[in-house]
């Protein structure tokens, strides 16, 4: 018994250490090497199921848009406006508002809307480019055109953007606009100058003379700059219509900025003029033809303010509307073929020489009433409600 127990381990032995040395020569053989290897290499070899694209260069209208990026996003903040309300069990309560608004100097003035910061002494935070975060102080603001002069401290010189010219803008037009929608800050979009001309009501407020673009433009980019190819202030990003972006956004011309810049210049000496107080609707010359109107292109008046400049030296507004085609016009009023010398040619020329005047100077209208000769009236305008503060 005990030698067969004997034979079977020694049996046991030896096939243990003939395996160990049968896996030892395999793994070390040439043989095993050159399968491996083959396996190996025909795994490497197999070509990728998708198609891998080469690297492509920028073109110049990507370099030129990261170029503008570049210089103007540094010189756009974030504000935040914050105003104390009463709750409805009269506990007082912090509600904040932001947007968005550009330097205009090296020394900390900021242009922005004024619904970005209105409401009854806020605190007005700005964040800068490089995130620092400077209280600001309010310069002046011009409620009629939604815009508001702001001013930091930051002790030392900062980056800023130049204003451009905004009375020269065609349809078709590149435009780029940056902001803090969402309060995503530093967020660029692109697109072109849909319409000029544009009014809308804004709330309580009726904006005239807008930028019409469909560069992206969403809550908190108010304020913000519209910028040209050249990366020039055209702009201010200012309304959108809907609750988000649709393609159909608002910018108010820079040059409507100009008599708040000056304003603020002259310690509020130089107050800008006050709207005379008439509506018109621009007529194109094909329809001043079809109207039988002497001249070309021009204004008729639709609607004359009781007791404003216009009414008190008789301006006249339409009486009754007509049928022209598709359309309703008003009519009876005066026709406005002049505006201080200047011919109208299109829908902006009232516009761009109000933006230009001063509380007493004068506006001088070349008007048709009844058809009859072209006669001039002239309309001192008031002072508008600027404040500086």
């Amino acid at each position: 018994m005990r030698q067969l127990l004997r034979s079977s381990v020694f049996r046991s032995v030896c096939l243990a250490a003939f395996l160990v040395g049968v896996f030892v020569f395999w793994t070390t053989s040439s043989l095993f090497n050159f399968w491996h290897q083959t396996e190996n290499f025909s795994y490497r070899h197999q070509l990728p199921y998708w198609t891998q694209a080469q690297a492509t260069g920028l073109t110049s209208e990507e370099e030129s848009n990261i170029d503008i990026y570049t210089r103007a996003n540094q010189a756009t903040v974030n504000i935040t406006s914050t105003v104390l309300k009463r709750g409805w069990f009269l506990e007082v309560m912090p509600s904040e508002a932001s947007g968005s608004g550009f330097l205009i100097d090296t020394s900390g003035r900021i242009l922005t809307n004024h619904h970005v910061i209105r409401g009854s002494a806020p605190q007005i935070e700005v964040t800068l480019s490089d995130k620092s975060r400077h209280e600001a102080d309010v310069l002046a603001v011009d409620e009629a055109n939604d815009l508001a002069l702001l001013r930091i401290n930051a002790n030392r010189d900062l980056p800023s953007l130049k204003l451009g010219e905004s009375d020269h803008l065609k349809v078709g037009q590149k435009v780029l606009a940056i902001g803090n929608p969402f309060g995503l800050d530093g967020t660029l979009t692109t697109g072109v100058i849909s319409s000029l001309g544009r009014s809308i009501r804004d709330g309580e407020s009726f904006l005239e003379d807008l930028i019409q673009t469909d560069a992206a433009i969403n809550p908190g980019n108010s304020g913000g700059p519209l910028l040209d190819s050249a990366g020039n202030v055209i702009g201010v990003n200012t309304a959108i219509i809907g609750p988000g972006n649709i393609g159909i956004g608002f910018a108010m011309p820079i040059s409507r900025a100009i008599p708040l810049l000056e304003y603020e210049r002259t310690g509020g000496k130089a107050r800008q003029a006050s709207h005379p107080g008439f509506r018109t609707l621009f007529l194109s010359g094909r329809i001043v033809r079809a109207l039988n109107l002497p001249g070309g292109a021009g204004y008729l008046v639709t609607e004359v303010a009781h007791g404003s400049a216009a009414a008190q030296v008789g301006l006249v507004g339409a009486q009754r509307e007509v049928v022209l085609g598709n359309y309703l016009i008003p009519w009876g009023g005066d026709f406005i073929t002049h505006v201080d010398g200047r011919e109208v040619t299109h829908r902006r020329v009232l516009s761009q020489v109000l933006a230009l005047k001063h509380g007493g100077d004068s506006l001088e209208l070349s008007i048709v009433r009844d058809n009859e000769e072209i006669q001039k009236i002239t309309i001192v305008l008031k002072e508008k409600s600027t404040r500086w503060l």
